[in-house]
C-alpha cells in the first residue's frame, strides 16, 4: 500500500486514489499508467508518448519526475523540444535507425529537413541557457 501511495503521489494522483476509472479524465488515466509502472518498482521504464493528453504543466511536471527516476528510461517522443533533455536520441525514419546520438548532435537542422520535412533553428533562452527548437515549414519549390 505504501509503494501504491508514493507512486500515485509521485504523479500526483493522491486524491484520486478512490475513483473508479471512468471517472478519470485523458491526462489523469494517462499518469495512472506511471503510477501503476512505478508502484511495480521497475529497473527500466519502457514509456510512449507519456505526455499525451497532459497541458503544458503536467507535461513539465511528468517530465521532470520521469528525469529524476534512478532508473533506465527509453522514451518514444514526437515533442522534439522535451527529446532534447533526453541523454540519448535514436530517430526513426520508416521503421529504420537513423541516426542515435546525443540530442545536439542529431537534431541538426539537416535531419530536421530531411526526416520530418521541416526548416528548424536552435534558440537559446536568455532565462536558462537551454536550447529550444523552432521550426517552420520548408519553402514550397519554386514554380
Amino acid at each position: 500500500r505504501a509503494v501504491v501511495a508514493q507512486s500515485l503521489a509521485a504523479v500526483g494522483l493522491q486524491a484520486k486514489a478512490h475513483s473508479a476509472w471512468s471517472t478519470l479524465s485523458g491526462g489523469e488515466r494517462q499518469r495512472a499508467h506511471l503510477a501503476r509502472a512505478l508502484a511495480q518498482q521497475p529497473g527500466v521504464l519502457l514509456l510512449d508518448e507519456p505526455t499525451n493528453h497532459l497541458d503544458i504543466h503536467q507535461q513539465l511536471s511528468l517530465m521532470q519526475l520521469i528525469q529524476g527516476l534512478p532508473i533506465t528510461k527509453v522514451v518514444a517522443l514526437h515533442d522534439l523540444n522535451q527529446a532534447l533533455a533526453c541523454d540519448r536520441l535514436a530517430v526513426l525514419q520508416h521503421g529504420r535507425l537513423v541516426r542515435l546520438g546525443p540530442p545536439a548532435e542529431v537534431l541538426s537542422p539537416e535531419l530536421l529537413r530531411s526526416v520530418f520535412q521541416v526548416q528548424a533553428r536552435t534558440l537559446i533562452d536568455p532565462q536558462d541557457g537551454r536550447h529550444v527548437l523552432r521550426f517552420q515549414p520548408l519553402a514550397p519549390p519554386a514554380p
